[in-house]
């Protein structure tokens, strides 16, 4: 693949006028698809509008002057997607890369926050000994001998650790968070899942978004929490 990215190939969703100079940054190969993911500069320039141009962001990241899921990384091209955690703390500021009706975008969070994240199990394989290894979506592979773990569900991990915080399964009553197709941003609580009944068929669920319906595919979504039972 080639060191440029042209504009008029840009992902759909970045942040970045489609006039302009030829080429844009282009994410470096890494934990996220590039259509999926960010680079440093861009979200320094062109998201937060820390900067004013390429060169002033290159500076400040290459000063490791940005944290990502607590780790400083000097890469202006390094790519960053869902659910990553982005510091800055010169400026004591710190942000979670979510999504809404135009694509990746970041929101501001609390320092507490910025020790815990939720990534989704995209596959689960058995390893030699027995163990699981379970792949997320940000490119984490984890070892467990938790047996639970389906493709579909998430984990909360702690940062920098890694460590695996909460099971969120994928069921009835789960909220979600739709992070593809025409329905992107939206959130709300599972209300039903439909398996396909045929192999050309895709599994979908059925969401409550405030009171509305709202039907996509379940790889579409990504478990954001755990419906709470327990005894009144």
């Amino acid at each position: 693949m080639g060191r440029h990215l042209k504009r008029y190939l840009m992902p759909e969703g970045w942040p970045v006028k489609k006039k302009g100079n030829i080429f844009v940054v282009k994410p470096r190969a890494g934990p996220h698809k590039i259509e999926n993911s960010l680079p440093l500069t861009i979200i320094l320039r062109d998201v937060l509008k820390l900067v004013k141009t390429s060169k002033e962001a290159n500076r400040v990241i290459k000063a490791g002057g940005i944290l990502v899921d607590k780790k400083p990384r000097k890469d202006p091209k390094y790519p960053v997607g869902l659910m990553d955690v982005v510091e800055i703390p010169v400026n004591k500021k710190q942000y979670r890369v979510t999504v809404d009706k135009n694509g990746l975008s970041l929101v501001e969070i609390s320092e507490k926050e910025t020790t815990e994240k939720v990534c989704r199990i995209n596959n689960k394989k058995t390893i030699k000994g027995g163990q699981s290894q379970i792949n997320l979506h940000d490119g984490r592979n984890i070892l467990t001998e938790n047996k639970e773990y389906k493709p579909g569900d998430s984990v909360k991990i702690t940062l920098p650790e890694q460590a695996v915080q909460e099971h969120l399964k994928l069921s009835v009553g789960s909220h979600v968070l739709i992070i593809d197709g025409k329905n992107r941003g939206l959130e709300g609580k599972l209300v039903s899942m439909d398996k396909r009944k045929l192999m050309t068929d895709k599994n979908t669920v059925t969401i409550d978004i405030k009171g509305k319906k709202v039907e996509t595919l379940q790889d579409y979504i990504i478990v954001t929490g755990q419906e709470k039972t327990g005894k009144k």
